[in-house]
């Protein structure tokens, strides 16, 4: 039997049906309209895409949205004095910095400057800490979504193992945490894996859901992982182009090896991806609410 396919693309639609009924009644009621401010410095092409989408997804919703582009060269006092006005401006319940900036910007300076309730991206340590403590008001973008995945795909994570594959502050370490938490979270119990750790397959074999993000394309294969695993693919890599031109992506995971031995799996593209900017409106209208 073919696994489930767990489709971002359908439950983002939904999520924004919501969201949209939200941020109407907020309007309505409260006289209050959610509000995202996301600054791009420089010219790196992936982020420009990146953050032209969060500024069309902010209009179709209804999210008073406040772009800046600054150039390359700008400094770390003028992005920090930026920042400033920002969290003073009652109309901004959300700053979003896009990374990676320029070499000569401390990213980590920035984004502590960001005001905590503010941070809808949950960056600041401040929000990592409640994070880990299963107090935050709002969670990091992709791990968020790709609970809601399992929740709305009425996938259990409750007493299974989860392994998690990479280890990085926006994905690994966070969905760890996460599935950690006593219900209602993940309850689950995690491995979390990395480049320090010796025999991969040793553990993804032992996975009933494996997240995998990493940013190596296909590094997880068929014979990595047991019959009726659940794979949450996170990585989106760009492996080609086809002969018009457009780009051909694939996943962390080697979808065709994997995908006969899985009950559910995301696809690349179509899967995690289009939960990230959703799940950062979400954030964004639940900053409004709070302000």
């Amino acid at each position: 039997m073919a696994a489930q396919l767990i489709k971002g693309a359908e439950v983002s639609k939904q999520i924004r049906e919501e969201l949209t009924k939200e941020i109407e009644e907020l309007k309505e009621k409260h006289g209050v309209t959610p509000g995202l401010a996301t600054i791009l410095v420089g010219e790196d092409p992936g982020s420009k895409v990146y953050v032209g989408q969060k500024e069309k997804a902010c209009n179709n919703l209804g999210i008073y949205s406040v772009r800046t582009d600054l150039p390359a060269d700008t400094s770390e006092a003028d992005l920090l004095d930026l920042v400033k006005k920002l969290n003073d401006d009652s109309k901004i319940h959300g700053i979003l910095v896009q990374l990676p900036l320029p070499k000569h910007i401390d990213a980590t300076r920035v984004i502590y400057a960001i005001e905590p309730d503010k941070d809808v991206d949950c960056f600041h340590p401040v929000n990592v800490g409640k994070l880990m403590i299963g107090a935050g008001r709002f969670l990091p973008c992709t791990p968020h979504g790709i609970m809601e995945l399992l929740k709305r795909y009425d996938i259990a994570t409750e007493g299974k193992h989860v392994v998690v594959v990479g280890r990085s502050n926006i994905v690994g370490k966070p969905i760890a945490n996460l599935m950690l938490q006593p219900p209602p979270g993940g309850n689950a119990t995690v491995t979390l894996c990395h480049t320090g750790t010796k025999d991969l397959a040793t553990y993804t074999k032992t996975a009933d859901i494996l997240i995998v993000a990493v940013g190596q394309p296909k590094m997880v294969t068929g014979d990595m992982v047991k019959e009726g695993v659940v794979v949450i693919d996170v990585g989106v890599n760009r492996i080609g182009k086809t002969p018009e031109g457009k780009a051909i992506l694939a996943g962390d995971v080697d979808f065709d090896s994997v995908e006969p031995k899985a009950s559910a799996i995301t696809p690349v593209p179509g899967g995690v991806g289009p939960m990230t900017i959703t799940m950062l409106m979400k954030n964004t209208v639940v900053a409004a609410k709070a302000s």
